[in-house]
């Protein structure tokens, strides 16, 4: 059985998970509304990617015999200067859930949880990946500045990004499903 200390931390992280979720999708909507619709496809597919972490952790916790607690998100921002600089939230964002996995991880040692800290291990590497993403990102970015044909190019190329994750949880998570 799950401890009471972290039943509470995971249902934490279904909220940090699903604001997440929220951020993307607002993120992806100023991006339709600028016509950069490759961009806009890349950021919901993250959208999908952060339901899909978040039901992830909430089956975790049905099957642990927790509690699922869900609390009100809070308002993602709307609008952005630059592409650039929502990117720069992107890495900001990632960053801040990897210490939160980080904290996860801590306590589950600390309470010697081995299923708690098995489960987050994959959460570990996905962290790893959404932190390289959003630097590789961020860098081309950085050499396309101002220039409108490489942020065409850089537009076409996000909208080429394909869902690899399950989206539909009306059954639960699926055994097939990435991770």
């Amino acid at each position: 059985m799950i401890s009471k200390k972290m039943l509470d931390l995971i249902n934490a992280q279904i909220n940090e998970e699903m604001y997440s979720a929220y951020l993307y999708m607002a993120m992806s909507a100023e991006c339709s509304n600028r016509g950069l619709n490759g961009t806009a496809t890349w950021l919901m597919v993250q959208f999908h990617e952060e339901m899909f972490h978040a039901m992830k952790f909430y089956n975790y916790l049905l099957d642990q015999g927790g509690k699922v607690s869900l609390v009100a998100l809070k308002t993602p921002p709307i609008t952005f200067k630059t592409v650039k600089e929502m990117f720069t939230q992107v890495l900001k964002h990632e960053n801040h859930i990897t210490a939160c996995i980080n904290n996860l991880i801590d306590l589950a040692i600390k309470e010697k949880d081995h299923a708690s800290h098995a489960f987050l291990q994959w959460y570990v590497n996905e962290q790893v990946e959404e932190e390289k993403n959003a630097a590789e990102i961020l860098s081309q970015l950085g050499y396309i500045k101002e220039d409108a044909a490489g942020m065409i190019m850089f537009d076409k190329d996000r909208g080429a990004r394909i869902l690899g994750v399950q989206s539909d949880f009306s059954h639960g998570i699926l055994p097939t499903a990435a991770g």
